[in-house]
């Protein structure tokens, strides 16, 4: 469930205040174990919401520090695209929070890549910043280079939710030389944002294809009606 305010160690940061932190809608039991989505009563444990009721991932569970939206998107850009990278140990702080169940169940820690064109351009991978401090808040092995982005995807704005399944789909690959790091564990997926999950499902499916026990995923936003985008 939702809850407003300065929780999960959202502490001030440097050039911003408390008032930029309070305003953010941090995620709370009881959520979707499938896709992290908040729920508005309690339905059980391990409940799915109904989308993935219907369309299971090839991540088994994922949770979402925050709601992304108005208060939430200005910060993730910063981070995403403003050199904001002092962000990054923060805002990993609330995934350890939100994803505390699925670190104790992980065996490493893998973020989504960039196209080494979008790398080249932006000098960094923000999920790849978020997840190297959450590895060593959970003690878990960082895998940086483990998955790669094959082909450079359109945005995944503006689309449905087949159209980007269609975008990603085959886009990720486990290198041959980083096979070993992957088969046999237990591997969670870090990435800024997720709306329909396509991204993550692909990541996902190609980590199971390398020999990957299981994935799970955590993110540091989620929007919140991302059913109406999976139609």
């Amino acid at each position: 469930m939702p809850s407003q305010g300065l929780e999960g160690g959202a502490v001030a940061t440097p050039g911003l205040g408390a008032e930029a932190w309070g305003r953010i809608t941090f995620i709370d039991d009881p959520v979707c174990d499938g896709c992290g989505a908040p729920f508005d009563f309690d339905p059980g444990p391990a409940a799915p919401c109904p989308a993935c009721a219907a369309k299971p991932k090839a991540y088994t569970r994922a949770r979402a520090a925050c709601l992304y939206d108005e208060h939430s998107r200005n910060l993730i850009l910063q981070l995403k695209h403003a050199d904001r990278t002092d962000l990054a140990p923060l805002m990993a702080k609330w995934l350890s929070r939100a994803a505390a169940d699925l670190l104790a169940e992980a065996d490493a820690i893998v973020p989504v890549p960039l196209h080494p064109t979008r790398l080249f351009a932006r000098r960094y991978n923000q999920a790849a910043e978020v997840a190297r401090p959450l590895a060593k808040l959970s003690d878990r092995l960082y895998l940086p280079d483990a998955l790669i982005r094959r082909r450079a995807t359109g945005t995944q704005g503006g689309k449905s939710g087949s159209g980007r399944r269609r975008n990603v789909a085959g886009a990720f690959f486990v290198p041959p030389s980083r096979a070993r790091q992957v088969a046999g564990r237990r591997i969670m997926l870090v990435d800024d944002v997720v709306t329909t999950g396509a991204t993550l499902d692909a990541c996902a499916r190609a980590l199971l294809a390398a020999g990957a026990v299981s994935v799970t995923a955590a993110v540091i936003a989620r929007v919140k009606d991302a059913l109406e985008v999976s139609m």
